[in-house]
């Protein structure tokens, strides 16, 4: 099984951040919440905050531990450990991803995410709702 990170990055209007996968990925065009995987000899939330500052070119704070979501692809078994977190300093750049956006929680609906994502989709509205 494939261990990685997501942030669940909340700005102060209750707008959820997410990318879109960029081409060469696996499930390219489909929306996110962005992380990565855990590194040998790296706790989750320390692994959280390199991809999001490599990804992204900024650094969060992460809240809290909100919710875990395991699914089977085509490919294997990944554990997704998702985070609440509000970005602490620096300016979005979209530097590994097609694009990216801030969405209300209503928005969250329309948008096309990777299967994994959607229980992460499903906490979101049952705590910002």
């Amino acid at each position: 099984m494939l261990d990685v990170t997501a942030a669940v990055i909340i700005n102060k209007n209750q707008e959820v951040f997410i990318a879109q996968r960029n081409k060469p990925q696996e499930l390219a065009g489909k929306w996110e919440f962005s992380g990565g995987k855990i590194e040998e000899n790296e706790v989750p939330k320390e692994g959280l905050n390199r991809e999001i500052k490599e990804e992204f070119g900024v650094v969060i704070r992460i809240d809290r531990f909100m919710v875990e979501s395991v699914y089977q692809y085509d490919f294997g078994k990944v554990r997704i450990l998702a985070y609440l977190a509000e970005i602490d300093s620096g300016e979005i750049e979209v530097r590994e991803h097609n694009d990216a956006k801030w969405v209300s929680v209503g928005e969250l609906d329309n948008c096309d995410f990777v299967p994994a994502d959607l229980k992460i989709v499903n906490k979101i509205k049952e705590e910002l709702n």
